[in-house]
């Protein structure tokens, strides 16, 4: 596994997440990861890219995701996952890192607010 600058930077930001947990996933069995999927208490909030290109993709206010489409041309759109939800951040465009930053908190925060009580209480006790 190879991370650019940013993804690394980005990983530890990542890893740091209350109850974060992440999951590599591989195009094929013994083959290098092509990304980290992270999740909260089994819900995902960020996908990783830990090839080439490096970029996450997070999960976002309907809202603020036009927003941040029509300020930044590092973000855009990735995968099979509802555009309405989801951006993907180019970790090597214009896009400060505090900003990425701000949006991996904001997407944590996106799928913890989903999470039944019982699970928000798991995960602030730190039992997750």
């Amino acid at each position: 596994m190879v991370l650019s600058d940013h993804g690394a930077a980005l990983k530890a930001v990542l890893d740091g997440m209350p109850g974060a947990v992440g999951e590599p996933m591989t195009a094929s069995r013994g083959s290098e990861p092509l990304v980290m999927i992270y999740k909260i208490m089994g819900k995902m909030f960020a996908i990783l890219s830990l090839r080439d290109e490096p970029f996450v993709i997070l999960k976002c206010d309907p809202f603020r995701a036009d927003l941040l489409r029509e300020t930044y041309d590092g973000i855009g759109h990735r995968s099979h996952l509802d555009r309405r939800y989801w951006i993907s951040v180019d970790l090597g465009a214009d896009v400060p890192a505090d900003e990425v930053r701000a949006l991996v908190a904001h997407s944590w925060d996106q799928v913890a607010a989903g999470l039944t009580r019982k699970q928000r209480e798991e995960l602030a006790s730190g039992k997750s």
